[in-house]
């Protein structure tokens, strides 16, 4: 840990793994610590920046209430990793350049772009149906969970090939719960609010307001937000399927190890100092003593396959990934494509592709928001939480696909 932060205004202490932390990201995590409902204190990843009411990057606990965007919009956003066979060596420029085009053809990006069939609910043990007398359900809510499911979505969604430092080839995938994640988090905040708003409840903010555990209301949302994390679950667990066909495709007689698939945005009941608690990771992950974990860097940068070492001030937590420090539309505006392609070095990847129009973007803008230069360096990252994890692997990316 680096720092412990009390004043004579915070319900509870702010204790951060952060050497520093940015305005916005310190203003979320003040309004945390004087929340009515927050547990013992509020803890901080070193990949910790700015999120949606709470940081990227914050841990806290709530023994009677649950918030909903202290798990934030993508339920269940996570990551996957497999070692393969194949030894460093065998990874050939060309083979790379190969494999990335196979993964393209069987895991589509996007919104909607499904080449699936309804096998896609086959190992879920609820589906869309169960869910009609929710507010948030709609036909096209349905329709397009259908569609979504098994592919990788947008932002900092990827698929890489990486090469470990055991001198083995791995797989790892960055994916969520897509738009179900999404849908479900604003109708539930949206009625946590309300709620707050009818109540005449004090909040530090507006975006903390949270649910009892044992509301109505407080009950649905922890049945949704756990489909919403099983889906992400499963979407993983499909993308991960077809990329080890991608890659045997490609590479000849390859074998995989058992697939490691968690979570870094949730709430889950655990029992920390003595107290039942709703613990809600939001870009952070569980780093229970001896657990393997996932912590990968930017595109371009190193990963690392990771084991907890189950530290109880972190709430058994550890960072979900390097985490930003420049906004998409920042670093799109203020990185040039030829800095960018140099920081990627020889990584083989598709080149940067035109941002989606909106405010403030210029016709043809580049979207550069997923360049390294747009996040902190692992390797800090990693050294301020090595009382939280140990390293295992690290991994240099080899062929990167995004979505």
């Amino acid at each position: 840990m680096k720092w412990i932060k009390k004043e004579d205004s915070y319900r509870v202490p702010l204790k951060s793994w952060c050497d520093q932390v940015e305005a916005e990201a310190m203003k979320q995590a003040e309004d945390l610590v004087r929340h009515p409902s927050v547990f013992r204190h509020v803890a901080l990843m070193p990949d910790c920046h700015p999120g949606y009411g709470m940081p990227i990057g914050g841990v806290i606990a709530c023994e009677a209430d649950i918030i909903p965007n202290a798990v934030g919009v993508d339920i269940g956003c996570g990551m996957g990793a497999v070692r393969t066979s194949l030894g460093v060596g065998e990874a050939e420029r060309s083979r790379l350049r190969e494999a990335v085009t196979k993964i393209r053809e069987l895991i589509p990006c996007g919104e909607g772009r499904s080449h699936r069939s309804d096998q896609s609910w086959e190992h879920m043990d609820h589906r869309m149906e169960d869910f009609k007398d929710r507010g948030w359900y709609s036909g096209h809510v349905k329709d397009l969970a259908g569609k979504n499911l098994g592919t990788l979505g947008g932002g900092n969604h990827f698929i890489e090939i990486q090469a470990g430092d055991d001198g083995r080839i791995w797989l790892m995938i960055h994916s969520g719960s897509r738009h179900l994640g999404n849908i479900i988090a604003k109708y539930y905040n949206t009625l946590a609010l309300s709620a707050a708003t009818r109540k005449n409840i004090a909040l530090p903010s507006k975006d903390l307001a949270f649910l009892p555990v044992d509301s109505p209301e407080g009950k649905n949302y922890i049945r949704d937000m756990n489909f919403a994390l099983a889906y992400a679950r499963e979407n993983r667990r499909q993308i991960m399927d077809r990329f080890m066909a991608a890659v045997s495709s490609v590479f000849r007689n390859v074998h995989f190890e058992d697939p490691v698939n968690i979570h870094h945005n949730y709430a889950v009941l655990e029992r920390h100092f003595g107290r039942d608690v709703w613990v809600h990771r939001k870009g952070a992950t569980s780093a229970r003593d001896g657990e393997t974990g996932i912590i990968p860097g930017a595109m371009g940068t190193p990963s690392y396959i990771v084991k907890g070492l189950g530290n109880p001030e972190s709430f058994l937590s550890c960072s979900h990934g390097a985490g930003r420090v420049m906004g998409r539309k920042e670093a799109s505006r203020s990185l040039s494509p030829a800095e960018c392609d140099r920081a990627m070095g020889d990584v083989v990847f598709d080149r940067w592709s035109k941002a989606r129009r909106g405010k403030g973007k210029s016709k043809g803008e580049l979207d550069l928001g997923e360049a390294p230069q747009a996040y902190k360096d692992i390797e800090s990252v990693i050294e301020s939480e090595l009382d939280l994890i140990r390293p295992i692997v690290k991994l240099r990316p080899l062929a990167v696909v995004k979505g």
